[in-house]
């Protein structure tokens, strides 16, 4: 039986790496992808790089996925070394097979890639202090700043329809009328709140589809983790993880930033007392997304930032909901009613951005 470390580098070796492939040892905490350290060695010299296993379960089409960074990552690294930066680690670069492609597809029907490993910065898992959160928002808008004149209507979709909140209310819907788990009766309360503000659900698609907000570049996956933090400056220097890229709206960025990060408690807390949106962190939030955005949002977008944040939250819960009336067959749950749980965050921390809803205009009327 083949040892996965000798698979792994097997595989390694179908990569343009400089030297010979010494080891491979698991790195890093994501959920989707398989993540190794590899280090090879060049007379006495030694090189590190990142290889990854694309889940082509959750990314049906890892050829389109790896275009998409392909061109993203290209047109960075001009973006960065034409404004002077540091091309090779404000980026991720990814690293071509021995034939020129962008990924190996390996014997076992696995995709595989690889990048250059970012030497000396690291990406946390959880935001210690607020200036890790407002770093993570500094980079975050400079990563829109960055890719603002990108042609985003060109990009592959990775996860069709990610986050059309309308579709997602939709299958929503669906789901409750088949009622599969017969556990609709239990949750009235949450599915009167989806209801109730299915018209705020059709906000940012319609002003999407009507031209009011403009089409951008989109991350979709802006948690801390996915910033890598220079070790002496602290300073976040490159965003990573760019498989959701997609075309969508910057609200959707900040949006699922402060759903994530503004929130006083636990995505899966049970105690709802708990729960609400941190106007302070909000308002870093928001002064670090805005300051890298460098003036390349339009005065709509920023007016439209709480909604971005209520909007992506309540879908957020609508996803919980809609995997619980299903019977929890897409989120890993951990104990009965566990997506219930998450939904009724999802809910508490949206009833609160309502109550606070003028303080987090005025907040970011500020910035008009």
């Amino acid at each position: 039986m083949v040892r996965e470390d000798d698979r792994i580098m097997r595989i390694a070796e179908q990569f343009e790496v400089e030297g010979t492939v010494e080891s491979a040892v698991p790195h890093g905490s994501g959920h989707i992808n398989d993540t190794y350290l590899l280090v090879c060695r060049d007379d006495n010299e030694y090189k590190k790089y990142t290889i990854q296993r694309v889940n082509h379960e959750v990314f049906k089409k890892p050829w389109e996925l790896m275009e998409n960074v392909v061109r993203i990552t290209e047109f960075l690294q001009k973006k960065i070394a034409e404004a002077g930066g540091d091309a090779e680690r404000e980026t991720l670069h990814v690293i071509r097979t021995k034939d020129g492609a962008s990924y190996c597809r390996w014997e076992d029907g696995t995709y595989w890639r690889m990048y250059d490993f970012i030497d000396g910065a690291t990406s946390y898992d959880e935001v210690k202090e607020p200036k890790d959160f407002y770093e993570s928002a500094v980079a975050f808008g400079h990563f829109q700043k960055l890719l603002s004149d990108y042609p985003a209507g060109t990009l592959y979709e990775t996860i069709p329809n990610f986050h059309n909140t309308i579709d997602r209310v939709k299958n929503f819907k669906k789901v409750l009328e088949e009622d599969a788990a017969h556990r609709a009766m239990k949750v009235q309360e949450e599915i009167r709140f989806v209801l109730d503000r299915e018209s705020d659900c059709r906000v940012l698609c319609d002003m999407l589809s009507s031209g009011e907000l403009p089409l951008r570049v989109t991350h979709n996956d802006t948690k801390l983790n996915n910033i890598m933090i220079d070790d002496e400056t602290g300073k976040g220097i490159c965003v990573i993880d760019l498989d959701t890229v997609m075309p969508g709206s910057a609200l959707y960025d900040y949006g699922d930033s402060i759903r994530f990060g503004a929130s006083t408690g636990a995505e899966d807390e049970t105690d709802l007392s708990k729960i609400s949106c941190d106007v302070e962190l909000f308002s870093l939030y928001t002064k670090g997304f805005i300051e890298g955005c460098e003036g390349s949002l339009t005065e709509q977008e920023i007016r439209m930032l709480p909604m971005g944040a209520k909007v992506i939250t309540l879908e957020q819960g609508i996803r919980f909901l809609t995997d619980y009336l299903e019977g929890d067959g897409y989120y890993k749950i951990h104990r009965p009613e566990h997506n219930l749980d998450r939904c009724r965050t999802q809910f508490k921390l949206v009833k609160d951005m309502e109550e606070k809803w003028d303080i987090l205009q005025g907040i970011v009327e500020g910035y008009l």
